[in-house]
């Protein structure tokens, strides 16, 4: 899978409201009622990467979940990313 270039990031990145770029990955912290909401979403998420078979970084605190999205294997940011990102995004 190919890099993105800058312009093709910038442009993914407008189509995503609150996802940030941090060196070669995208991330974004979704914020709930509690826990069990938080995990509820997780799941979700894990569902969604097993099907692409991509899978984000996470960070669970309480009713806090921080995702990173980044294709390793190609070291850097992928359509790959942004479809996950997009799919994330809707299930807010």
């Amino acid at each position: 899978m190919e890099l993105l270039t800058t312009e093709e990031i910038a442009r993914e990145l407008g189509k995503l409201p609150g996802w940030t770029l941090h060196d070669k990955e995208i991330r974004r912290t979704f914020e709930f009622r509690d826990f069990t909401e938080a995990m509820g979403f997780v799941v979700s998420v894990a569902l969604l990467a097993e099907k692409a078979n991509h899978h984000p970084d996470i960070d669970i605190r309480w009713n806090t979940v921080a995702l990173a999205l980044s294709t390793h294997s190609a070291g850097g940011l992928t359509a790959k990313d942004f479809t996950l990102a997009s799919q994330i995004a809707a299930l807010c």
